[in-house]
């Protein structure tokens, strides 16, 4: 059995879409402000959950894969371009990233 579907409560569903697609190629399925649908290319769904708070335990978090570790440099250059805080890599379980996203909740990249 594969895990198909994700949902993450968030204080900004459109912040939240725009960045997971902006940076981690999801695709925008629809929705409104309360709530939106995201795809990636291998049929994963994610969909946000507008809440006022959100309250995820303090190591929660969702991560990404890419194919290397040139991919992690250069997404950790990207988003701290953007203005974004990122953890500097480091290698933990792999060679990672962590950043906040929009709406409240943790992204690892690793590869």
């Amino acid at each position: 059995m594969k895990l198909m579907h994700l949902n993450l409560t968030t204080t900004d569903t459109a912040a939240s879409a725009d960045f997971l697609c902006t940076y981690f190629g999801l695709r925008n399925e629809g929705g409104n402000k309360g709530f939106m649908m995201l795809r990636d290319d291998a049929g994963m769904v994610i969909t946000l959950m507008k809440s006022k708070a959100v309250r995820y335990p303090e190591t929660f978090h969702i991560g990404f894969y890419p194919e290397g570790e040139p991919a992690v440099d250069a997404l950790y250059a990207r988003l701290t371009t953007d203005g974004f805080s990122v953890s500097a890599p480091e290698r933990h379980h792999g060679y990672s990233i962590y950043v906040e996203a929009p709406g409240g909740f943790t992204v690892e990249v690793t590869a």
